[in-house]
């Protein structure tokens, strides 16, 4: 009978432990697309990107002392994290991430030793803190999180280099930074000899076991795709293979998030291609649009709602101080490396580009995650805490919002208002020829008034000539224009080619997907010089 009713206890509290967990994330989820439509309500909202705005609401909240839910670090690291990953990675393209590897691979990884090194060294020596302590600091936010810039660079259409070096170094210097700061706690609580040997094996080790996990599960579902046609199925194993890649590979000691990034960056240049139709493809990377939405929404409003202003009061000289060293030490890095990078690759990232990057390093819930996985019964757990708190609300609030008027200083801007203008009109004109070529061939079907066919053919005439005049006017008055359309015919050329040899691969005509030919002959023309 004692046992019965233990089981009967237990069960209730479980259920009231769901019923709280649901109420919670409800609200949470009620918060986030409330703020979601201010910048449709109130224009004025427009101007700061839709993140940072979590944030300030956020903190807004916890202002009156209102805790929407508590903060832990599996719940970053094992469910917010997986999916933001695999997004970036999936949209990530490895035909511009190759170009740019070499800088990507500097920051990511000798950057991280530096910003860890340079944080901890400046935070010691500027209040005292503790050497180890401050180099988990250090660590912890070495991990960039440029999430808010990257949208902001989609929506004014920023060129790509300096979205895919910001994205990529920041995928990649997360996973640098986890084993970083795994190594330091393991170094903390002597499990790990204090000798470069360690540090390389542990290195090797962690990385290594990564790349072998995502390696092995995003060719594995690009080549198990290949046999079916079924999206639901395909979208599904997408989401399968984010979240089960992580854990995998953190249960063997390797990197999650490496594994995550190869896996999805595999799938989304490898995989889609080989093993999903053109229109699967579109469902696959809508639904994670949709779920990195969804997951972002979360997690800023959450970082703010954090914020504890007493414990901030009491950190604000070592947050200054870490703040400070944080702005300096991203500074070499980006400068410094980005010079080397220069003249090894021979790639000319200009500094008006180089600048964006440096101040555009913003850090987010991959710092706050490291943070408070530092064990309690090291020193200055609590100070750690509290200043990567301050230091993220920093780089979100200041930098965040001030990267915008710096792009337009340094006239960095793209075009993209009217880039979205010109192709909403070419594809109404291509809708509308479609659809005047379907009349025509429908034209003597029985019991249509001939008249109904006069008035609609007139009326689709008129517009088609409008649209034409429409998009004459803009490529005269805008000629710039003219290098975006021929962007565009190149993409489109090279998609139905991968596809064409992805349709092979299919059928089993072809044993392995052929290399574009346009894509080897775009990338002779721009070796070759004018």
């Amino acid at each position: 009978m004692p046992i019965s009713l233990d089981l009967m206890v237990a069960a209730e509290l479980d259920e009231t432990a769901i019923d709280v967990s649901l109420k919670q994330f409800l609200l949470v989820l009620s918060v986030s697309l409330s703020v979601a439509t201010l910048p449709k309500i109130v224009s004025w909202f427009r101007q700061i990107p839709y993140t940072l705005l979590l944030v300030i609401v956020g903190l807004g909240l916890a202002f009156i002392d209102v805790r929407l839910v508590h903060l832990s670090p599996e719940l970053i690291l094992s469910i917010f994290l997986p999916p933001l990953l695999f997004e970036a990675a999936w949209n990530l393209k490895w035909q511009e991430v190759k170009r740019y590897l070499l800088p990507i691979c500097l920051y990511a990884v000798i950057g991280v030793v530096i910003s860890v090194v340079g944080i901890g060294w400046g935070v010691h020596y500027g209040v005292g803190m503790p050497l180890m302590t401050a180099l988990l600091l250090g660590a912890s936010l070495s991990a960039t999180d440029p999430v808010s810039v990257i949208a902001l660079f989609r929506e004014l259409g920023v060129g790509s280099r300096l979205a895919t070096l910001m994205e990529g170094e920041s995928l990649f210097n997360d996973g640098m930074a986890v084993v970083a700061f795994s190594f330091l706690v393991s170094l903390s609580l002597g499990t790990v000899e204090p000798s470069m040997q360690s540090v390389v094996v542990e290195f090797v080790r962690v990385v290594g076991v990564g790349m072998a996990v995502g390696g092995l599960i995003g060719f594995g579902i690009s080549f198990l795709t290949q046999r079916f046609d079924l999206p639901l199925v395909e979208q599904s194993l997408t989401l399968v293979s984010a979240y089960g890649t992580y854990l995998l590979s953190e249960e063997l000691g390797g990197s999650g998030v490496i594994a995550v990034v190869l896996t999805g960056m595999i799938l989304g240049n490898f995989g889609s291609r080989i093993g999903m139709n053109p229109r699967t493809r579109i469902i696959v990377t809508d639904f994670w649009e949709f779920l990195a939405f969804f997951v972002n929404s979360i997690v800023f409003l959450v970082i703010g709602d954090q914020i504890r202003f007493s414990v901030l009061a009491e950190n604000i000289e070592t947050i200054a101080v870490a703040i400070v060293a944080m702005i300096l030490t991203r500074l070499i890095v980006v400068f410094g490396l980005g010079a080397v990078s220069n003249r090894l690759a021979d790639l000319d990232v200009p500094l008006s580009e180089q600048t964006v990057l440096w101040w555009g390093g913003l850090r987010g819930s991959v710092a706050i995650a490291l943070a408070l996985s530092v064990p309690a019964t090291l020193p200055g757990h609590d100070e750690i805490i509290a200043t990567v708190f301050g230091v993220v609300l920093f780089t979100l609030l200041v930098q965040g919002l001030t990267i915008k008027p710096l792009l337009d200083r340094l006239d960095l801007l793209g075009d993209q208002p009217l880039r979205q203008l010109y192709t909403e009109t070419v594809a109404r004109l291509t809708a509308l020829k479609r659809v005047l070529q379907h009349l025509d061939q429908i034209d003597e079907r029985p019991g249509v008034e001939p008249e109904f066919f006069r008035y609609q053919t007139s009326l689709l005439k008129g517009e088609i000539a409008r649209l034409e005049e429409e998009i004459d006017t803009l490529q005269d008055e805008h000629p710039n224009l003219r290098r975006f359309i021929t962007e565009q015919v190149k993409e489109e050329l090279l998609s139905v080619e991968a596809d064409t040899y992805a349709e092979f691969v299919r059928a089993g005509r072809l044993s392995r997907e052929l290399a574009p030919l346009l894509e080897q002959s775009e990338a002779v023309s721009d070796a070759v010089p004018n």
